[in-house]
């Protein structure tokens, strides 16, 4: 499984940075300019990890993680603030926020890479005790199945959509619902999870 990154961070230069210092580690990297965009990305793709900047236009990186730890399929999202902001006052309010770490930049790519890690093997056992836990026979809607379906074969919800005559919202609400009672995190692992256990 590829590990998904979401990078939100208003200064190009260091998405670009970011984005290559990760890649070169075979993680994908999804790149957001402001907290919006970070927001309507991380909905869309289900991002394992967050990586985000605090001062941002339009929503800053407080802001951006507390709306996130808001939807359930983002509780346990493991979050890195990635931030010039180094007052103790301001990593109170980072972890008051939901970041599970905080780093002051510039940072060290070798450290980095090295919580990034952590964070994800720490994120993969969370995930496994989860799903070992939980019962296989899940009851699913005709039309969740049919999304389903749909996103096996690698449709975005709006492909989904424009097939079953949805809303790309309504096709979201529906991936959610489905991430949900999966126990899944993302559409990568709700797809592998729905082949193997033959829900469909």
């Amino acid at each position: 499984m590829t590990w998904q990154i979401l990078v939100a961070d208003d200064d190009l230069i260091i998405r670009n940075l970011l984005k290559e210092c990760l890649e070169l580690q075979g993680y994908s990297v999804i790149l957001a300019g402001n907290g919006d965009e970070a927001i309507s990305l991380a909905k869309t793709y289900y991002p394992h990890l967050l990586i985000s900047d605090i001062i941002m236009p339009f929503k800053n990186g407080f802001e951006l993680v507390k709306e996130l730890r808001d939807i359930k399929e983002f509780e346990l999202l493991p979050v890195i603030f990635l931030t010039n902001k180094d007052g103790i006052q301001d990593r109170v309010n980072g972890y008051q926020a939901g970041c599970d770490i905080y780093l002051e930049k510039p940072f060290n790519p070798p450290e980095l890479i090295a919580i990034v890690k952590h964070l994800f093997t720490r994120h993969n056992i969370q995930l496994s005790q989860t799903k070992s836990d939980k019962k296989l026979e899940i009851s699913l809607t005709n039309r969740e199945k049919q999304v389903l379906g749909l996103l096996i074969k690698g449709l975005s919800n709006l492909k989904i959509g424009e097939e079953l005559y949805l809303s790309s919202k309504t096709v979201e609400k529906y991936v959610s619902n489905l991430l949900r009672k999966t126990g899944s995190t993302n559409r990568t692992e709700l797809a592998s999870f729905a082949c193997k256990n033959k829900i469909i």
